[in-house]
C-alpha cells in the first residue's frame, strides 16, 4: 500500500517536472521543490507503514525473532604457524635449493649440504608422534604448503628432499605400534651429518607403459617366515642411498604396502636418470624373492578404524604431486614476469604487448585455479572427509 502511494506520487511529480510548460512559464524551481517534498514525505509515510506492520507482527507472536546468523566467510588466510613455516621453507628454497639446482642436475646427484639443511628444517619431525621424538602434527594442509614451496625452488631436488618425510607421514598415519616404535625414532635424530642421516623412499611406480597404481605386477606371498615379495619398481628417488623402502605390491588380490629394509637379501638397484629429475638420483628397485618378516605388512594388527587404506594412500600421493606441480609452475611464472618487464623489443618491454601480457595472465589464472582445487581436496583430507573425487 505504502509503496503504491509513493510510486503514484513520484510519478505525478516527475511528469509535472518534465512538462514543457514548466520551462515556458519558469516553474522549474517550484517543480523541483514539489518533487523533493513529495519524495521526502513518501519515504516518511512508507517508513511509518512498515513500522506499524512490524509492531502488529511482534504483538501477534509475542517476541522479536533474531535473523539467522550469516554463513562464515570463505577464508584462505594461513594461520600464524603455517605462515611462519612457509616463510622458513621459502627462504630455504630461495637461498639453498635454487642456487644448487643447475649443478645438481648436471652431476645427477643430490648435494649433501641440502640434506643437512633440510634436516635442520625438521621436515621429518612433523608427523612423528611426540613420544617417539617428533611433533605429532599430521597436518595435510601444512604438508601441501611445504611441498609447494620446496618445488618452487626446484622440482627435482624437492622430490628427493621430501622422500623421507613422505615415508614418516605414511608410517605415522597407518603403521601399527610396533612398526612406529621401531622405525620412526631412526628419522628423529638431531644429527645434521648427511652420512649419519636415515633416508627412505616410497616405491609404487612400475616400468611398463600406461602404469596404473591399482594394477600392480609386483607380488607378495605369505610363508612361514613372513612374506616373500618379487617385482620391479621404477622412478624411485635416492635409489641405492635410502635405508628403507615402502613397496606397494599385490597380496591376496588386494594392494598393500610392505616395509622393505635396503639391506634385505635379493634387493638390488639400477640407476635410471630421468630428464628433469636427474638431481633426485632416480633409479629402479629390483626385488627377487625378497624375504620379509611377519611385521613387514603396513598396518597389520591395527584396529579397523586405523587399518591401512591403499586408495587413501594413493589419493594423498596425488595431492603431493599436484602441490609440487603448482610450486614448479609458480616458480616459472615468478621468473617470467620480471623477464617480460625487463626484456625490450621495438623500444618497449615485451610485457606491453597484449599477446605476452594475456599469456602471463592466463598462466596466473590457471595456477590459482589449480591451487584452490588442491587446497579444497587437502582440507577435506585434513577434516577426515571423503576426498577421493577431489584428488
Amino acid at each position: 500500500m505504502a509503496t503504491d502511494l509513493q510510486g503514484i506520487g513520484l510519478g505525478l511529480a516527475s511528469r509535472f517536472a518534465a512538462n514543457p510548460l514548466v520551462q515556458k512559464y519558469k516553474l522549474a524551481k517550484p517543480a523541483e521543490k514539489i518533487a523533493y517534498i513529495s519524495t521526502k514525505k513518501g519515504f516518511e509515510f512508507a517508513k511509518k507503514i512498515i513500522e506499524k506492520n512490524a509492531l502488529r507482527k511482534t504483538q501477534a507472536t509475542g517476541s522479536i525473532k533474531a535473523l539467522p546468523a550469516p554463513a562464515p566467510l570463505f577464508d584462505l588466510t594461513l594461520s600464524e604457524e603455517q605462515q611462519m613455516i612457509r616463510d622458513s621453507v621459502k627462504t630455504y628454497a630461495e637461498q639453498s635449493i635454487r642456487p644448487q639446482a643447475s649443478f645438481a642436475d648436471e652431476e645427477a646427484k643430490l648435494p649433501e649440504s641440502l640434506l643437512s639443511e633440510s634436516q635442520e628444517l625438521g621436515l621429518n619431525y612433523f608427523p612423528i608422534p611426540e613420544n617417539l621424538g617428533g611433533a605429532g602434527q599430521l597436518l595435510p594442509m601444512t604438508n601441501a604448503l611445504i611441498t609447494e614451496d620446496l618445488a618452487w625452488g626446484d622440482f627435482s631436488l624437492a622430490y628427493a628432499i621430501l622422500s623421507s618425510s613422505s615415508v614418516t607421514t605414511t608410517l605415522s598415519r597407518w603403521g601399527n605400534t610396533q612398526q612406529k616404535e621401531y622405525w620412526l625414532p631412526k628419522f628423529s635424530t638431531d644429527s645434521t651429518d648427511a652420512n649419519s642421516l636415515f633416508f627412505a623412499a616410497i616405491a609404487v611406480q612400475e616400468p611398463h607403459a600406461l602404469f596404473e597404481s591399482h594394477n600392480l605386477t609386483t607380488k607378495a606371498k605369505k610363508n612361514k617366515k613372513g612374506y616373500v615379495i618379487s617385482g620391479v619398481k621404477s622412478f624411485i628417488p635416492l635409489s641405492g642411498k635410502a635405508d628403507l623402502y615402502l613397496v606397494a605390491a599385490s597380496f591376496k588380490g588386494e594392494n598393500k604396502l610392505f616395509i622393505v629394509p635396503a639391506k634385505s637379501k635379493g634387493l638390488s638397484f639400477k640407476s635410471s636418470p630421468a630428464m628433469g629429475l636427474r638431481a633426485a638420483e632416480i633409479g629402479s628397485l629390483i626385488l627377487e624373492k625378497v624375504q620379509l618378516d611377519n611385521n613387514a605388512l603396513m598396518g597389520l594388527g591395527n584396529p579397523p578404524s586405523k587399518a591401512f587404506q591403499y586408495e587413501a594412500f594413493i589419493d594423498s600421493s596425488h595431492l603431493a604431486w599436484c602441490s609440487m606441480a603448482i610450486g614448479c609452475c609458480q616458480g616459472a611464472l615468478d621468473y617470467l614476469i620480471p623477464y617480460a618487464n625487463e626484456r625490450c623489443a621495438f623500444g618497449e618491454p615485451i610485457s606491453h604487448r597484449q599477446s605476452v601480457a594475456f599469456m602471463l595472465a592466463d598462466m596466473k589464472i590457471e595456477i590459482e585455479s589449480m591451487r584452490l582445487l588442491v587446497w579444497k581436496a587437502v582440507s577435506r583430507f585434513e577434516r577426515n572427509e571423503d576426498f577421493h573425487r577431489d584428488a
